[in-house]
């Protein structure tokens, strides 16, 4: 059973990455790197779908091995992260969102690169899971930040395979407002991380002025 700690942690983790990722943004990409191929959707929105939880696993699993590798602390990679998440938020709302979703041409199966990636796991997402990696403190905070991962890369998958409809639906006046939206919560999550950084980055030094 999850106690409110690990419930808050997970809720944390979804709304984090569910920002990053932002998979309403990514259905009109999807659609326009696939169009020459509308027949084989489903089958590129699952192998995308895939490849992206491999690849976020692979970093939820690792990111305490790479810190430790590294020597690289806490507080350290949630500054360096947040800062990345304001800059990638503050872009998206004064401009047209994140650079490495550009449309390109894409020849071959786009399903790995770039649709699984960076396209769903990119570097604000393999980013933001590193960072909730340095922060989750027990079993239970691992097990809710892999039921984040997990319900994001499901809703993800089927916002993929409704992208043609979501697109239609909601018109490229929606997408923009949807993107400003997840832009500013990617803002504001930032925001957090640097505080929660500096919050324990000044209470080292206090401690160690004391003793």
């Amino acid at each position: 059973m999850f106690s409110s700690s690990d419930t808050k942690f997970a809720v944390l983790a979804f709304s984090s990455l569910f920002s990053v990722i932002n998979p309403i943004e990514a259905a009109p990409i999807f659609v326009t790197l696939t169009k020459g191929a509308p027949d084989q959707r489903r089958r590129m929105a699952l192998r995308a779908s895939a490849a992206a939880a491999v690849i976020l696993a692979l970093f939820a699993l690792t990111g305490g091995a790479i810190f430790s590798v590294f020597g690289i602390t806490l507080p350290a990679f949630q500054i360096a992260g947040g800062i990345l998440f304001t800059i990638m938020g503050l872009t998206t709302l004064h401009g047209d969102d994140h650079p490495e979703r550009a449309d390109a041409v894409v020849r071959g199966d786009p399903s790995i690169v770039p649709l699984g990636m960076p396209l769903i796991a990119g570097p604000g997402a393999i980013s933001t899971v590193m960072v909730l990696v340095g922060q989750a403190r027990d079993g239970g905070h691992r097990a809710g930040l892999a039921v984040a991962i997990a319900a994001n890369i499901l809703l993800t998958l089927l916002i993929l395979l409704a992208a043609p409809k979501v697109v239609g639906l909601i018109g490229e006046t929606g997408q923009r407002i949807v993107s400003k939206i997840m832009g500013l919560i990617t803002a504001v999550i930032g925001v957090q991380f640097i505080l929660n950084g500096v919050e324990t980055v000044a209470l080292a030094i206090l401690r160690a002025a004391r003793s």
